[in-house]
């Protein structure tokens, strides 16, 4: 015999879907359901349970005719529309097609709505599977989802009791000694599905075991179980799979294309106090990219941006319109008290880190020679410089940057076109603050759009 070390054994798991579940109803215990049909249950195992039989045991049945209301009813904000189509946040905090309501596997005239805490849920299969059978099982709760960028269906983890619903990498290595700085594996939602390659959609088989992987379930015995093993949940049958839902302001993708844009719009709030942290210039000529799409008369392009990124120009230019705001203040005969009340007021520019002055151009405008159409000549040119402007404000407030659009520069022209060297021809309307907001504004007044309309 050779005295060579054992080759180890390959990892492996198994999964099977469980035989013999009844038809589940209103006030079922699930767990003495579970335990009938005499499941083989050993420490360690994850049970993959499909929501809609929890739903069912818990009484989420209801009545309805119409199942556009009761998706209404557990929508807490529209993400996405399409046609018919909704991808919605419920109650519970998921974002998915029609809030999860189901007209599937449910009688004629009533729906199914997701179970109200898929978290609890779990816990109480798993507290009554290690009553009944003395086992100390995990258990996952199970719905189906599409996913952003790709084809098809699968299962994802939307309740979990015991099993580390993520499994932390960070700070480790790769095979080739490579740091891990941003791996996060979702294994609830991995277990989800090799769940559902069992389970299937149609064979009413809604329990799936899956036996071999006892490292992610919790008291279990298992090599690297517990809190010690890392990662967020690691261990945690109190984390559950809400730690796998992430939190608005790490979502890149919160809202859906046109969702997005109205978002913007509702969010663009005037913003008069800033944190030092610095803005980033790309993100102002993503901006500026966005500020010149707006509608212009004659197929001409009437704006430009002056973007004073030093803080030099900015306190230079800041300092000459100050000095010509206090002179014609003193014209007009205010007090120095006044004046200097208003000088204060008009901070907000010095206290943001970055400053943009747009400018109107007339390149390309036409010449009547009659004093009214000359004048409605360049309104056109001034309105297509605002809706530009406003598409400036628009996209710094998607790239989640405050802003504050003053209307001093237009007071004192010739000051900002000498400080900052500008053609004589740019007439600047304004200067606009940027920064991060260094807390959140004040909620908007409801307005009434019926007030704003006149119907002919």
């Amino acid at each position: 015999m050779s005295g060579g070390a054992a080759t180890p054994e390959a990892p492996s798991y198994r999964v099977w879907a469980l035989p013999g579940m009844p038809e589940v109803r209103s006030g079922d215990d699930l767990a003495k359901l579970i335990a009938a049909t005499e499941p083989g249950l050993v420490d360690g195992d994850i049970l993959l349970v499909t929501s809609k039989i929890i739903s069912k045991a818990e009484g989420r049945i209801v009545e309805a005719a119409d199942r556009e209301a009761a998706i209404d009813a557990e929508t807490v904000r529209v993400v996405a529309r399409r046609g018919t189509l909704r991808i919605v946040e419920n109650r519970q905090g998921l974002v998915m097609a029609a809030a999860g309501v189901d007209a599937s596997n449910t009688p004629a005239g009533t729906v199914l709505l997701l179970p109200e805490d898929p978290d609890a849920s779990a816990r109480a299969i798993r507290d009554g599977l290690r009553d009944t059978l003395g086992v100390e099982v995990g258990v996952v709760v199970t719905d189906t989802f599409g996913r952003p960028w790709r084809n098809g269906l699968t299962d994802v983890a939307i309740g979990a009791a015991g099993v580390r619903v993520l499994d932390d990498l960070r700070g480790g290595t790769d095979a080739y000694g490579n740091p891990l700085s941003a791996t996060v594996v979702a294994t609830a939602d991995e277990l989800a599905s090799a769940g559902d390659l069992v389970k299937g959609k149609a064979e009413g088989l809604p329990v799936a075991v899956v036996r071999g992987l006892s490292h992610v379930v919790d008291g279990a015995g298992g090599p690297g179980h517990g809190a010690g093993s890392g990662g967020s949940g690691s261990g945690d049958s109190g984390s559950g799979a809400r730690a796998l839902v992430r939190v608005a302001a790490d979502d890149m993708f919160r809202l859906g294309t046109s969702e997005a844009v109205r978002e913007a719009v509702t969010l663009r709030r005037t913003v008069r106090e800033f944190t030092d942290e610095p803005v980033d210039p790309g993100a102002v000529r993503r901006a500026v990219a966005a500020a010149v799409t707006a509608p212009a008369p004659h197929h001409t392009t009437p704006w430009r941006f002056v973007l004073l990124e030093s803080e030099e120009s900015r306190t230079r230019l800041l300092d000459a319109m100050r000095d010509a705001w206090i002179a014609d203040l003193r014209r007009d005969g205010k007090s120095e008290e006044s004046i200097a009340k208003r000088v204060r007021r008009g901070d907000v520019l010095r206290r943001a880190p970055y400053l943009a002055v747009p400018c109107l151009v007339m390149d390309g405008s036409h010449t009547y020679g009659d004093a009214r159409r000359d004048a409605a000549e360049r309104e056109m040119f001034v309105v297509a410089a605002g809706a530009g402007v406003q598409n400036f404000l628009v996209a710094l407030a998607g790239e989640q940057l405050g802003s504050a659009w003053v209307s001093s520069t237009m007071f004192c022209r010739d000051v900002v076109r000498e400080v900052l060297d500008l053609p004589a021809q740019w007439d600047p309307l304004g200067a606009v603050a940027v920064g991060r907001a260094a807390g959140v504004p004040r909620e908007r007044e409801e307005r009434n759009a019926e007030a704003f309309v006149a119907v002919r």
